[in-house]
């Protein structure tokens, strides 16, 4: 089983891009495109206002304008989708701390969260 150190590297490289490519594919096909057009992933207002300042200051035919409508779409879902799992990370590891300490340190420990997540909001 002499394989030379480039098969090994070529193998792995196509698993792993194989794997990517079908992650996209099935989170593309999983979407209906009627998601695309309603866009249920902007806040309030927001997605209007971008659409139509991006339309007017970039003189966008209506073809150009579904596009980025699709385009922007599926980055506001993808922000959301990334944002969703960054609060899991923080839970689970808030969990994982709180575990960990004793009653009088898990309540320094919640004065403390709560000071920095003041301060982020100011």
């Amino acid at each position: 089983m002499n394989r030379p150190p480039w098969r090994i590297l070529l193998i792995l490289m196509s698993v792993f891009l194989s794997g990517a490519a079908a992650g996209a594919l099935a989170i593309r096909l999983s979407l209906a495109p009627e998601r695309h057009r309603s866009g249920p992933y902007w806040k309030e207002g927001g997605r209007e206002i971008s659409l139509q300042r991006l339309s007017n200051e970039l003189n966008l035919s209506s073809g150009q304008e579904r596009e980025m409508e699709t385009v922007l779409d599926d980055f506001m879902m993808y922000y959301q989708t990334l944002q969703a799992q960054m609060d899991d990370v923080r839970a689970t590891g808030k969990q994982r701390i709180l575990k960990i300490l004793h009653e009088d340190q898990k309540q320094k420990f919640e004065k403390l969260i709560g000071e920095i997540q003041n301060k982020q909001l100011r």
